[in-house]
C-alpha cells in the first residue's frame, strides 16, 4: 500500500482533476492504493473521503465515502443515460456500495483534511462552498476522472445526506474552460423563461455561478431523476431547435446577412485569428477587448497555438461569404450550440437539453440542425471534415421545407455554420485547448473549396 501521496502532483487524469477540484494549498490530500483509510495528522481535521474507482492507478471516479445510500446514489444516478455496456457494471458497483461491500472491489482511497485553524470548510472545498451557498447541511461530491484535456472541465455531482441529487457543477480551470463555464451560466439564464414552453426543451436552471478559488464554477439543477437518453439514430428535432431559436415565440422576419450582428462577429473573430483583432472568449457571443493578439489576453492565452496564415485564410473566407451571400435574407435567432444526441434526453414526454456552454444569439435558423448532422458524422461515424460537411448539406436538404428555406439560403446557412465551427476550433485552441486535428486544417480547406464552387 502506498501511503501519503498527494495526487495533485500526478500528470494523469486523477492529478488534473484533483488540482481543479481541490486547489487550496491548505488542503492535505492523501491517496492510498487500497481501501485502507489514513487518519488526519495531529492538528488536522477530516473533511472528506473518496473511493477511487476502480483503483488509484487507473482512476475513473471519486465516490463519496459517507452514508452508504449516498455512495450508492452517486453511482446509480442517471445510469439510464449511459451506454448499455456501462450500466450493468455501475449498477453492481452501486449495489456493493449500498450493502457495505465496496471494499471488496479494492478501490483506492483519497482522504481530504485541513489544519484545525478555524478556517471554515466552505472556504476550503467546493462542495462545502456550494452547500453553504445553497442551503447548508452536509453535502457530498461524486467526481468524474478522465484523461487531462485543456478543453475538458471537471464535473462534480452533488448529493445531500439522503442521497438526493442537489446539483451538477462544472469547473472552468483555464482560459478556454472558464469562458465556457461562464457562457453556459449566461445561456441558461437567457433560456429560462422559455424552458418547456411549447416545443422548447426543458433546460436546467442555474443554482449559482461565479468565481471560486481561481476557478469559474457553474452549478445547475439536477436533471429529472427518470430522464432517459435519446437514440443516436433519432430524427432531427426541427420544432425544438426552432423553438430555441425563437425563444418559444413566433417566427421573426428574415434579415439579410449583410449588416447582421452575425456577420460582424464572424469578421471580428476572423480578424482576431489573423492577429489583427482582439482575443475572443470561448462562448459564441463574446469578444474580449484585450488588445492585439499576441500582446494581451488571459494568462492562459496560448500564443503558441496561433496559426496566423490560417487566420488570414479565415478572413478571406468570411469576406467571400459576405460577397456571395450578403443580400440573402434568413431568420436569425438563438442556438443551443452543441445540439447532439448525447446532450439530450426525454422525461415524461418532454425533451430535455443540457450542456449549453456554446449557446449564443444571432445565428441563422438551422444552425443546431447543421451541428447535429456534422457531429453525428464526425464523432459517431468517424468521418472526415469534408464528409461531415456533406452530411450537413444532406440534413438541410431534408428539413428545407420545415425551415422554409430555399437552396441559396441553405448554401449560405451551411457555409456560415462551417466557418462558425472553424472559428470555435480556433477560439478553443488559443484558449489553451490546442487544435482539434480532426478539424484543423481540414475544415478550413473544405470551407475554401466551397467558397469557389
Amino acid at each position: 500500500m502506498s501511503v501519503g501521496l498527494d495526487p495533485r502532483g500526478r500528470d494523469d487524469g486523477l492529478g488534473w482533476v484533483s488540482r481543479a477540484v481541490f486547489p487550496d494549498e491548505r488542503l492535505r490530500l492523501t491517496l492510498t492504493d487500497g481501501p485502507q483509510r489514513t487518519e488526519p495528522a495531529r492538528g488536522e481535521r477530516l473533511l472528506a473521503r473518496y473511493a477511487v474507482v476502480p483503483s488509484a492507478a487507473a482512476a475513473r471516479f471519486l465516490l463519496p465515502l459517507g452514508p452508504r445510500r449516498v455512495t450508492a446514489a452517486s453511482v446509480w444516478a442517471y445510469n439510464a443515460l449511459r451506454p448499455v455496456p456501462v450500466r450493468l457494471p455501475r449498477a453492481l458497483l452501486g449495489l456493493a456500495a449500498r450493502v457495505g461491500a465496496l471494499g471488496a472491489t479494492r478501490p483506492g482511497t483519497l482522504t481530504v483534511s485541513a489544519p484545525v485553524d478555524g478556517v471554515p470548510e466552505e472556504d476550503l472545498t467546493l462542495v462545502d462552498h456550494v452547500s453553504a451557498r445553497l442551503g447548508g447541511g452536509r453535502w457530498y461530491a461524486a467526481i468524474g476522472v478522465r484523461p487531462p484535456d485543456p478543453n475538458h472541465k471537471p464535473t462534480v455531482q452533488l448529493f445531500d445526506a439522503a442521497g438526493r441529487p442537489r446539483g451538477y457543477a462544472k469547473i472552468g480551470w483555464n482560459g478556454a474552460t472558464r469562458d465556457l463555464a461562464r457562457a453556459e451560466a449566461a445561456a441558461l439564464a437567457r433560456a429560462a423563461s422559455a424552458s418547456a414552453v411549447g416545443d422548447h426543451p426543458l433546460v436546467p436552471g442555474v443554482l449559482m455561478a461565479g468565481d471560486w478559488s481561481g476557478q469559474a464554477v457553474t452549478v445547475v439543477e439536477p436533471l429529472p431523476a427518470r430522464v432517459r437518453g435519446v437514440g443516436t439514430g433519432d430524427p432531427p428535432r426541427v420544432a425544438a431547435t426552432s423553438a430555441i431559436a425563437r425563444r418559444g415565440g413566433p417566427p421573426t422576419a428574415a434579415r439579410p446577412l449583410a449588416g447582421s450582428a452575425f456577420l460582424d462577429r464572424l469578421r471580428r473573430l476572423a480578424a482576431a485569428a489573423a492577429g489583427t483583432g482582439v482575443v475572443a472568449a470561448a462562448g459564441t457571443g463574446a469578444v474580449a477587448d484585450a488588445g492585439p493578439l499576441g500582446t494581451a489576453g488571459p494568462p492562459e492565452f496560448a500564443a503558441s497555438a496561433m496559426d496566423l496564415p490560417a487566420g488570414r485564410r479565415a478572413v478571406a473566407t468570411v469576406q467571400r461569404l459576405a460577397d456571395r451571400f450578403g443580400d440573402v435574407s434568413v431568420e436569425f435567432g438563438h442556438w443551443h450550440g452543441d445540439w447532439v444526441p448525447w446532450n439530450l434526453g426525454e422525461h415524461a414526454g418532454q425533451l430535455v437539453a443540457w450542456d449549453w456552454e456554446h449557446s449564443g444569439p444571432d445565428v441563422p435558423l438551422g444552425f443546431d440542425l447543421a451541428h447535429d448532422a456534422f457531429q453525428r458524422s464526425l464523432v459517431l461515424g468517424g468521418a472526415s471534415a469534408a464528409a461531415a460537411a456533406a452530411a450537413v448539406d444532406h440534413r438541410l436538404d431534408l428539413v428545407a421545407a420545415e425551415l422554409a428555406v430555399e437552396p441559396t439560403q441553405r448554401r449560405m446557412i451551411v457555409q456560415s455554420y462551417l466557418i462558425e465551427m472553424w472559428l470555435r476550433t480556433w477560439r478553443l485552441a488559443v484558449g489553451g485547448a490546442g487544435w482539434n486535428p480532426a478539424l484543423h486544417p481540414h475544415l478550413l480547406d473544405e470551407i475554401e473549396r466551397r467558397s469557389v464552387d
